[in-house]
């Protein structure tokens, strides 16, 4: 888990474990799930145009089973490790057919490591970017099958 910490109001470091002063006196520590850092990481990579979605192929069928009863994992697909300071991630995207993969993974990468600085507060230390297939629009349509004719009568 991270801990995010700030020790004086003008100071903005996170540490693993310290106690939070804000501007009214008041301590205490502030705890940031792992879980929560990989949504934050899932949401801010599938807002990039050109990805169809996250996760390697296991991960998207149970994806699919948990969008059917409406809940959804913000976090498929992405592998975080958190520090005191620093996070880094892992992200395994589906991008869209004809994108430039490269493009799509240096979006990814960008909006991934903006969200955790600005959304968690710590620095990011690297987002590497999977490209795990290629989604190809009308691939997955049986509108197609009912066009072609019969092979057996």
């Amino acid at each position: 888990m991270a801990d995010t910490t700030t020790t004086t109001p003008a100071a903005t470091a996170t540490r693993a474990t310290t106690n939070n002063t804000s501007t009214g006196g008041v301590t205490g520590k502030t705890v940031i799930d792992d879980t929560v850092v990989s949504k934050v990481a899932g949401i801010a990579a599938r807002e990039v145009n050109g990805v169809h979605s996250l996760g390697g192929g296991a991960a998207r069928a149970i994806g699919a089973l948990r969008d059917a009863i409406g809940q959804r994992d913000f976090g498929q697909g992405v592998k975080v490790e958190v520090g005191e300071k620093q996070v880094a991630a892992d992200i395994v995207i589906v991008a869209e057919y004809p994108v430039s993969l490269q493009q799509v993974a240096d979006g990814v990468r960008s909006s991934v490591a903006r969200a955790l600085e600005q959304i968690v507060g710590m620095e990011v230390a690297e987002v590497n970017v999977t490209v795990q297939d290629v989604f190809i629009p009308g691939d997955d349509d049986d509108k197609d099958d009912e066009k072609k004719e019969a092979r057996v009568a």
